[in-house]
């Protein structure tokens, strides 16, 4: 009787912890493309007409996230995030299964740790103020980095207490597949032995967001190594941070405000790359200021300006893009975007973060502009 009344109990217990521990997981993503048109996409002058690779509004993906309820306020959280590309059906990212999220981590009160490939706090802290955000004629036509800022081998926490968000990861190696994590990088592998310092990546972030206004900050610093490169994408060629000891760091702060229905955001990212190789330390800075208003609950007008500044390589660029999205419901939406950019006499700048071929002669302006249609699950 004793050990049936033992057998019961445990029994019985673990039907408790069944029931009280409740998991789901979500199957979700985003497909968005259009027909793009792009002048001087060449140095010869030519025009092109394409379907763009990459991104149209937002980046299309697919993904699982799940969640499992462990009891006292304790959760268990992953995300598997894949992107591809409509216009010939492969994989982003260098080609990776899971190239844009694959973490697990634990979420509580105390905020979220987590590890795995996932973003750095370059990323989250751009979130709110950036108002087109990885859009194919937004931020990453100048800096294609910060649309992209992950890394593998990432632990990271972020945490939210009264409005304010804390953050911060840190990549024992940022590339350990070889495919390149930040474009135009080059590759930086996993840890390496005997070098505790290469290929590491780490970043900060303090953020805060009210009722009617926001601001953020945030440092991002990668660690060079073997065969990684700075590329500044102003048409100077991606020079070598080989050494642990080289640095491309960026530093950023931003905000953000609603007033009478429009919000309106900007920031300055400040990027500094430190190397021992040939070309030494170059430095840049990028500001941009955008705005977004509803004119109806279905149809939304924002638009935004780009300056970016590359001192050692004396080439500057003006990019303004306008966009016009109508919803046609809650998932799918139809959209035009339109934009111009400005190269000074060395500069090569592309308008389209479209990615491939459009890369104009020095010193020669891009127009841009892109009719497309996007669709939720």
């Amino acid at each position: 009787m004793k050990h049936g009344r033992i057998a019961v109990s445990i029994a019985a217990a673990l039907c408790s912890a069944s029931a009280f521990a409740q998991s789901s997981v979500t199957l979700y993503g985003v497909m968005d493309t259009g027909v793009e048109y792009v002048s001087h996409a060449n140095a010869a002058g030519d025009a092109v007409v394409r379907m763009p690779g990459i991104t149209g509004e937002v980046p299309s993906r697919w993904g699982m996230r799940g969640v499992e309820d462990l009891g006292a306020a304790l959760k268990a959280v992953f995300v598997l995030e894949s992107g591809f590309n409509v216009r010939a059906g492969d994989s982003g990212q260098g080609g990776r299964l899971f190239g844009r999220q694959a973490f697990v981590g634990l979420e509580g009160p105390w905020g979220t740790l987590s590890f795995g490939r996932q973003y750095t706090m370059t990323y989250w802290a751009m979130l709110d103020a950036d108002i087109l955000g990885p859009d194919i004629y937004g931020i990453g036509a100048l800096d294609a980095f910060i649309p992209n800022g992950r890394s593998d081998n990432t632990i990271a926490y972020k945490g939210k207490f009264y409005g304010v968000t804390v953050g911060g990861s840190y990549s024992f190696g940022r590339d350990s597949t070889g495919t390149g994590n930040s474009p135009g990088q080059g590759t930086c592998f996993g840890p390496v032995p005997g070098d505790a310092s290469q290929c590491r990546e780490w970043s900060a972030m303090l953020k805060y967001d009210g009722t009617y206004f926001g601001v953020a900050t945030a440092y991002d610093e990668q660690h060079g190594g073997m065969n990684a490169r700075a590329n500044f994408f102003d048409g100077v060629a991606p020079f070598a941070i080989a050494s642990s000891g080289d640095k491309d760091a960026r530093l950023q702060a931003n905000g953000y405000v609603n007033v009478m229905g429009v919000k309106i955001g900007g920031g300055w990212i400040g990027r500094r790359v430190a190397s021992d190789a040939a070309d030494g330390s170059v430095r840049s800075n990028l500001f941009y200021l955008g705005a977004q208003y509803f004119v109806t609950p279905a149809v939304a007008i924002d638009g935004e300006g780009y300056r970016v500044i590359v001192q050692q390589h004396d080439t500057r660029a003006t990019l303004a893009s306008l966009r016009a999205t109508y919803f046609l419901s809650k998932r799918t939406a139809v959209y035009g975007n339109v934009a111009y950019l400005w190269n000074s006499a060395n500069a090569r700048f592309s308008v389209s973060a479209g990615g491939g071929g459009t890369t104009p002669a020095a010193g020669i302006g891009q127009l841009g502009a892109i009719v497309g249609v996007r669709h939720s699950f």
